[in-house]
């Protein structure tokens, strides 16, 4: 009974570590439930295996079956590896744990169907939204023109805030992440950067895959909780830390908060 009682105190010790609050990790049919939920524009169901799409064309391998590691999913995930993270959510400021990337791991078939396979593709959706002074292009497909609107209204009634959100950094770029072979989610019109002066990025604190020395942020909490009530995740919440960086996710948000996984201890 003793060593029961240690064991149960030093868990409690590990999740109040990592500086997030686990009520209840979700098993995978509902996150993919989820999944489906927050993309009804495109996404009519799972099937065999399968996600499949409402335009009638070609289903998508919901878990290819490979091993990979963190970084192979990093470079190559599939639907199953994007959910293998549980995003927490909260206006509370966490020190990630090594590799904690919840969000950063996306399956480019699946974003790709969501928005677009090409630049072409993509900027056909895109439109413009207002963003503090200035005007940023965001796509309006599965609702993130939209959110992002929400997000702006939301935080134009605090206007000491503003010195943070503008000069946006970028909206659309059709490319890849950095020094990766994944596609950046910028490519497809649903990520914003926000002003680069408060900005903190893993690389330019002298960090490597898989080695981040140490983590920073100048983001006040209340524009990420801002952000996260309307279905965008921070790239503060990453080991990989990219403070500047929001990108739409609804699922991640609706898994994180059916599962009560919050970033507040």
């Amino acid at each position: 009974m003793e060593r029961l009682g240690l064991l149960v105190v030093s868990c409690l010790a590990i999740v109040l570590a990592a500086g997030t609050t686990l009520a209840g990790e979700l098993g995978l049919d509902e996150k993919l439930r989820l999944l489906v939920e927050a993309y009804p524009e495109t996404i009519s169901g799972i099937e065999d295996g399968y996600l499949i799409f409402r335009d009638g064309g070609e289903p998508l391998l919901i878990d290819d079956g490979a091993a990979k590691d963190h970084f192979a999913r990093l470079a190559q995930g599939d639907v199953e590896d994007s959910l293998s993270q549980d995003y927490p959510v909260g206006p509370c400021e966490t020190k990630p744990e090594v590799n904690f990337d919840p969000g950063r791991i996306r399956s480019d078939p699946l974003l790709m169907r969501l928005y677009g396979a090409s630049a072409r593709d993509v900027e056909r959706s895109l439109v413009k939204v207002a963003w503090f002074g200035g005007n940023v292009r965001v796509t309006k497909r599965q609702g993130a023109a939209a959110a992002l609107e929400r997000v702006r209204e939301e935080l134009a009634s605090r206007p000491e805030l503003k010195k943070y959100l503008s000069p946006s950094a970028g909206t659309f770029n059709w490319r890849k992440v950095a020094n990766a072979p994944n596609m950046s989610v910028h490519s497809f019109g649903a990520a914003i950067d926000i002003n680069t002066k408060y900005a903190d990025y893993w690389v330019w604190s002298g960090g490597k895959p898989g080695k981040v020395p140490h983590y920073a942020n100048k983001v006040p909490m209340e524009i990420v909780d801002a952000f996260e009530r309307h279905g965008f995740i921070w790239g503060g919440r990453w080991y990989h830390y990219d403070t500047m960086h929001f990108e739409y996710r609804p699922e991640q948000i609706a898994i994180a908060k059916a599962g009560g996984i919050s970033a507040c201890p």
